[in-house]
């Protein structure tokens, strides 16, 4: 992978902290920053990372989004009394103030930019801002929330004044709505603002009417403001999941974003004492990489909550690994979306329809007996009677398994090609008589070269069975191929994996080749067809043809199909490779085609081997070095995916939703 990954960080942002009894903030601590600078140190992150210096923002900076009044009366913290500091904070929410928290919080809004520089500069590709106090509560005239200033609000109007920017996408993870980035960006089309939140119907700080589903924007800015409200507690990956695949990455795409800020707030991981959900650490893993093919893979994490010293730690660990490039580890129990988070993610969908083209299929408002906004905040609910302090005790006492060790093998991604076509910088070349057994060569010829005569042929698919065996034992991450006869080698390679290897195969077909059906049979090995043709083999829970009426040369229907079908499907499948086969005469393009390639790595552990008809040969250089790390070139903005195709594909997924749970989008799904 090309470039590199900031860390941006400084001890002065630990150096205050609360001086005063107050129960609402004495979880912000220093430690926060520190056990998470301390696990990536630990685990040689760190190292890895390319280490970015702290500016302070200056106040032209800071004035790019709060008022001058505003900064002049923080400005004054540093020389005031605790007596003073005191009453100062009292005319804002949920907020404390320090002599030393107006440096530490030019630092962190620094920091931000200091990171938008290095992206935007090519100086790294992405990277990660670790600050104190973290800012998306604040807004133009007032602190909250722990918040001072607004550090990825400041970040994405510098990038926009200072880079030209156009198109901005910032996704907030974190248990809170950042009501302060709403706020500052709900009339402008050039910012797209995501967030989920607890909302619990508006019981739930901030408390906010404005935190709901239908609050989409203003003006100009209607459907560029897109809130998805967890009126439960205990969401899981599957929740999460669901949300990016089927809302979240759809309208990103259509956007088009060329920068991504992420306001990083880990509360929304399992333990912590504020969001009381049950996602675990790795689940950031996937939704970084699920947004590191948008905007040509520009994209900036800055911290904001997360309260469970724990849990954040390594969330953070498993964010910045992803960033680095390392594959994402297999998730676990990835069935079903929970009926309230089907509720939220239905109201949000159907709010936001009439603005973006890849939701106009979304189904209409459910009614008010199901709406997220059926329980007002005046009624109170009898069956709520558990004391909120022992909840806060249950949420910190809960226990997890720590993350998964990601190790990364030492070939990231190795090919098997013929002779003449040159192997790609960064990759290994692989020959079956390096690594290949006797004995695995006579039953190779035995049980699936039998009627292959050509002893070039016989060596190609004897390298690639060694080479997916060498995958699986995770010291080789991906591979690709060009071979003669794709079908026969998928067919083989399959068999092989399923059979000898006892694993998992997911299957990704694009093109009109004829895909075995017995290979289907059992459930070992799911295959997902992308073709302009129906299909003669009858549809089954193991076997997916998807018709693309209009060609898979159709952008906007291809990824439509590609994100909330394939995406979801694969997640719940979990398999342990991948294989992807690239038939001949496709049509699809090769931006496309390195969009796909880069989002299934995600699965598998990056498990995945390419195949691909010789005659492709073009297509071998840009597709290594998607499996080395590189993020596909941008789609550009993305018209309406055409009607047929919408049809096609929404009638698919209402007959396999029974089987695929993760296909799921409404509560009547269930």
């Amino acid at each position: 992978m090309k470039m590199g990954t900031a860390l941006i960080y400084d001890e002065e942002m630990t150096n205050y902290k609360l001086l005063w009894v107050d129960p609402a903030c004495k979880i912000e601590v220093p430690e926060r920053l520190t056990v998470s600078h301390e696990a990536l140190v630990k685990s040689s992150l760190a190292d890895r990372c390319v280490s970015v210096p702290v500016r302070e923002a200056t106040d032209a900076d800071i004035l790019l989004v709060h008022s001058e009044e505003y900064l002049e009366a923080v400005k004054k913290t540093p020389y005031m009394t605790l007596e003073d500091l005191k009453e100062f904070t009292l005319q804002y929410g949920d907020v404390y103030f320090h002599p030393n928290i107006y440096h530490c919080a030019k630092l962190a809004a620094g920091a931000a930019l200091q990171l938008v520089d290095s992206v935007m500069t090519g100086k790294v590709r992405n990277g990660m801002a670790l600050v104190r106090p973290p800012g998306h509560h604040s807004m133009r005239s007032a602190a909250n929330g722990f918040c001072v200033f607004n550090n990825v609000a400041i970040a994405a109007r510098y990038a926009k004044q200072k880079y030209g920017v156009k198109r901005v996408l910032i996704v907030d993870w974190d248990i809170h709505h950042g009501q302060g980035v709403q706020y500052c960006f709900e009339d402008d089309p050039s910012v797209l603002y995501f967030s989920w939140h607890r909302y619990e119907h508006q019981k739930f700080w901030p408390q906010l009417r404005e935190s709901d589903f239908d609050n989409v924007g203003k003006e100009r800015g209607a459907g560029f403001n897109i809130n998805v409200p967890w009126n439960k507690v205990g969401m899981q990956n599957r929740d999460y999941l669901s949300v990016f695949c089927h809302l979240l990455l759809p309208v990103a795409y259509e956007f088009c974003p060329d920068l991504v800020l992420v306001c990083a707030g880990f509360d929304s991981a399992i333990g912590d004492p504020e969001g009381e959900m049950c996602a675990t650490p790795d689940i950031f893993a996937h939704l970084t990489h699920l947004l590191m093919n948008l905007a040509g893979g520009k994209l900036c994490a800055v911290l904001e909550g997360g309260y469970n010293l724990t849990s954040l730690a390594q969330s953070v660990c498993q964010t910045v690994q992803t960033l680095l490039g390392d594959p994402a580890p297999r998730p676990a129990n990835l069935y079903g979306p929970c009926t309230s988070a089907l509720e939220s993610l239905h109201c949000a969908r159907s709010a936001h329809r009439q603005y973006w083209s890849c939701l106009k299929h979304a189904a209409d408002l459910p009614s008010s007996d199901i709406s997220t906004k059926r329980i007002k905040l005046a009624e109170e609910e009898e069956e709520n009677t558990v004391d909120k302090g022992e909840e806060k005790k249950s949420a910190e006492e809960k226990v997890w398994p720590e993350p998964p060790r990601r190790v990364t093998p030492a070939v990231r991604a190795a090919v098997v090609l013929p002779d003449g076509v040159a192997c790609p910088d960064g990759c290994k070349h692989f020959v079956s008589s390096e690594d290949i057994p006797l004995l695995m060569v006579d039953n190779l010829k035995e049980n699936f070269l039998e009627d292959v005569e050509d002893s070039d042929a016989s060596s190609t698919l004897s390298s690639l069975i060694a080479l997916v065996e060498k995958m699986i034992k995770n010291e080789i991450c991906s591979g690709l191929a060009l071979v003669h006869d794709v079908s026969m080698v998928m067919k083989s390679v399959v068999q092989y994996a399923v059979s000898a290897l006892r694993n998992r195969v997911l299957v990704v077909c694009v093109g009109d080749g004829k895909v075995p059906s017995h290979i289907t049979e059992d459930g070992e090995t799911v295959v997902v067809q992308f073709s302009d043709k129906e299909s003669d083999e009858k549809m089954c829970k193991y076997y997916i043809p998807v018709c693309l009426k209009k060609g898979l040369s159709d952008v906007s229907g291809f990824i439509q199909a590609v994100l909330g079908l394939l995406l979801p499907l694969g997640y719940e499948y979990n398999p342990s490779l991948v294989l992807l086969v690239r038939m001949s005469d496709n049509g699809l393009s090769e931006s496309v085609w390195l969009q796909l390639t880069g989002l299934l790595q995600g699965l598998a552990q990056g498990h995945m081997l390419v195949l691909m008809q010789e005659g492709e040969e073009a297509c071998v250089g840009p597709t290594a070095s998607s499996l080395l790390g590189d993020p596909a070139p941008s789609l550009g903005q993305l018209s309406a995916p055409p009607p047929e195709d919408v049809e096609s594909v929404e009638s698919l997924r209402h007959r396999l939703k029974a089987d695929w749970k993760l296909l799921q989008t409404t509560a009547q799904d269930t």
